[in-house]
């Protein structure tokens, strides 16, 4: 029978060889190897991004909405799923201040890549002495369909969208058609629209290409590496697949995406 005190010496000895939590950034949560922090160029944008988080999306390892959120200095990120009762989407909703629009495509938003670029500004300027406050939701189309079904307070908004006129860069993270944005890509996309001039905005997608880049060399070393580790390693060889990186094997094709219909 094993001693009480061989048993106690035993158990610190496993709680000491046991592999340690990477510590992570309170910003941009992410291990110090990953951190972008130093990356970011944080600056004032003319349009309030009121960015609505699932939980799912918070605790991903890349969010880009967060990302967003550190580099535009008056934006709001909020967490949750039902809306209906949040005080801070409430506030903003309720503040007559606030010239409120929802990001998000289907047969009532308006299509702003179809639009000349001086109509375009003007759909997104507001009326004298308001804000123009953009809500986004920053999930799968899964959870941004459970999200606006739920958020009754957010269906009446006027919606927008675009079609995007290249793929998106987020080669981390597959995308469910190759013009699909990440919330990052799609508020740059606005921002540009507004104010195609600003030199600022470009801060936003050098901070994300960075990340991506950092990610993927990463994905790389650690497929490449001998040492016996599982955790990812199935989802990092379907990314380098997914870029043609992989001898032997062909690129998964994108799943059928929401394109402009309605999620």
């Amino acid at each position: 029978m094993l001693k009480l005190e061989d048993y106690l010496r035993q158990r610190e000895a496993l709680k000491a060889n046991a592999p340690r939590t990477r510590e992570l950034c309170r910003s941009c949560r992410q291990p110090g190897f990953a951190c972008y922090c130093p990356e970011l160029r944080p600056f004032h944008s003319d349009i309030h991004f009121a960015i609505l988080i699932h939980p799912i999306e918070s605790r991903r390892r890349i969010a880009t909405g967060r990302m967003s959120h550190l580099t535009l200095q008056n934006s709001s990120l909020i967490e949750g799923q039902d809306y209906r009762q949040n005080a801070k989407v409430n506030a903003l909703l309720e503040d007559p201040a606030n010239d409120c629009r929802i990001l998000y495509p289907g047969p009532r938003a308006t299509d702003l890549g179809a639009m000349p670029a001086e109509e375009r500004r003007q759909m997104l300027t507001p009326a004298p002495n308001r804000r123009l406050v953009i809500f986004v939701i920053d999930g799968t189309w899964a959870t941004a369909r459970k999200m606006m079904r739920q958020s009754e307070n957010l269906a009446p908004l006027p919606r927008l969208a675009f079609t995007p006129a290249r793929p998106s860069n987020f080669r981390v993270r597959k995308q469910p058609r190759p013009e699909c944005f990440s919330t990052l890509e799609a508020i740059h996309q606005l921002l540009e629209f507004s104010a195609p001039e600003r030199p600022e905005h470009a801060g936003l997608l050098q901070v994300f290409d960075h990340m991506v880049e950092k990610q993927l060399n990463f994905i790389r070393a650690s497929h490449l590496s001998t040492r016996k580790v599982t955790y990812r390693r199935e989802e990092n060889r379907k990314v380098l697949a997914g870029l043609g990186l992989l001898e032997g094997e062909e690129a998964p094709q994108n799943g059928p995406g929401l394109g402009f219909a309605e999620p």
